[in-house]
Formats: structure tokens, sequence, C-alpha cells
């Protein structure tokens, strides 16, 4: 396939987990919008081939960078880049894994390495990122959670427990950076059709297929999300009243959640 017309520039996007599903679509999207990319996995033959075809059908500089973000020499390395490279103007937070299973029969040592990928490692490539974004004026945060940030009891808490993180770290990025000229979005996918879910322990072919959505479709109302400034995107949800319902009584609660008395049904006997 012929290239498409190069559009402006629009500086470098880093994606982390790019090889495959969800993070293999946003490096073919964001590469037609104007970025050149900086593609991060562990895979290096399969980066090299995508960094190959993704050159050779949009135009764009593509670099990659394989790295083990569940090691902290494998974060380091991506974050030094982060820190270093003055072209980037957006980090995708997309690397992630998860499992289905409750924790009672899950391998701890497992739920570890999920926290140390979708919490820490995020962590510290956000913290890495951020500085120069604010010091160049402007740019962009994208990280991947999920709907179990707001119900857990879906699937593995662990796992829900790490989601939650995300929205949350996102809602406060947004408003430490939001006046700083950094946009942050939190993209929160239902049921996606990825490798992730087989990684999980549970084939995406044993979900109801009313519930899963492709990769491609997800990603592109994400990005339709982050042009129209949002915060919190949830593509999966018809109902935008119910996300804007559920915002509303969360700021209502904000300002109650702290008092110097106890609440009265807790200062008196049942």
């Amino acid at each position: 396939m012929a290239p498409s017309h190069p559009s402006p520039s629009l500086g470098t996007a880093l994606i982390t987990g790019a090889s495959s599903g969800i993070g293999a679509v946003y490096a073919d999207r964001l590469a037609r919008r104007g970025h050149a990319l900086i593609l991060v996995a562990r895979d290096a033959q399969r980066l090299a081939e995508q960094a190959v075809q993704l050159q050779r059908d949009t135009g764009r500089q593509v670099d990659v960078l394989v790295a083990d973000l569940t090691q902290r020499e494998g974060q380091e390395k991506v974050a030094q880049r982060l820190r270093e490279d003055a072209q980037i103007s957006l980090l995708v937070n997309n690397a992630g894994a998860g499992t289905h299973l409750p924790l009672l029969e899950s391998d701890v040592e497992r739920m570890a390495q999920m926290i140390e990928l979708n919490i820490t490692a995020l962590m510290r490539l956000s913290h890495a990122v951020v500085p120069g974004l604010v010091a160049r004026g402007g740019g962009a945060v994208i990280n991947i959670s999920s709907i179990v940030s707001l119900a857990p009891e879906l699937l593995n808490g662990v796992y829900g427990g790490s989601k939650a993180f995300v929205t949350a770290f996102s809602r406060s990025l947004h408003h430490e950076l939001s006046a700083r000229g950094v946009r942050v979005q939190a993209v929160l996918p239902g049921a996606t059709a990825t490798p992730f879910w087989a990684k999980g322990g549970l084939p995406v072919e044993h979900l109801p297929p009313e519930m899963v959505m492709g990769a491609e479709p997800m990603v592109d109302a994400a990005l339709r999300g982050f042009d129209r400034g949002e915060l919190i995107t949830v593509p999966s949800l018809h109902s935008e009243a119910a996300l804007q319902a559920y915002e509303t009584a969360r700021a209502a609660l904000l300002p109650q959640l702290s008092a110097n008395t106890p609440a009265p049904r807790y200062q008196t006997a049942d």
C-alpha cells in the first residue's frame, strides 16, 4: 500500500505494548495523524517488522525500543528515552496484563508482576515524560485503563485494582497538568478482541460476542474522545448521560468527604 499523504508532524508518540492489539492500532492511527513513532515491546523481531510496515504505509519515521516493562531495567530504559528525547509529544501507556481468575486461584508472583507492569511502569514512564512536556509547553499522556476500574468485582481484583489506579492517577495528572498545557486521557475499554484475553487464560472466543469490541473501532472511538477533550473515555458506553451522571455524583461527594466530626449515623449505637 502506498504511503498516505504526509500531514504536518505532530511530534513523536511513544507507545508501550505496541507490537499487537490495541497498541498496534494506536501506532497505525497516530502515524497517519502525523506522529513519528517509538514502538516499545519485548518482541524485537515483531517490532522491527511492524516498523518497516508502518514506515512503508505512512511515510513516518518509526523507531523501536525493545524493553520488558515488568522489569525495572526495562522501565528505566524507556524512561531515559522519554526524559532525553525532546521530540516526544505524546506517551501512550498501553502495556498491561490481566487475568480473569479470582485472587484465591491466582499465583501471587504473577499478581505482583501485574502490579509492576500495570501500575509501577505506567507511573515511572509518566513521571519521566511529564517534566519535558511541561517545559515544552504542551503534549499529552494517554493511559489505557479498563471498565473494571469502575467495577473491579467483574474480574480479578488485583487487575481491577491496578486499573483503578490508572484511572485515579489520570484524574490527578489532569488536575495537576491541565493548566500547564499537558492533556491527559484515561481510556476505559470493555472487552476487546486482542491477545490480552488468551494471555490471561480466557480466550476472547469464550465471551459473549455482543460484549466484545474489535481493537480498531475501540481505538478509533478513543481517539475521537481525545479529540473531544475527554478526560475519561468509555468507548463501549452508549449512554453519555449515564457517564455524566456518574461524574456529577462523584463531584458532589468531593466537598463532603472530610469533616471534623463523624457522621451522625456513627455517633449513636444502633
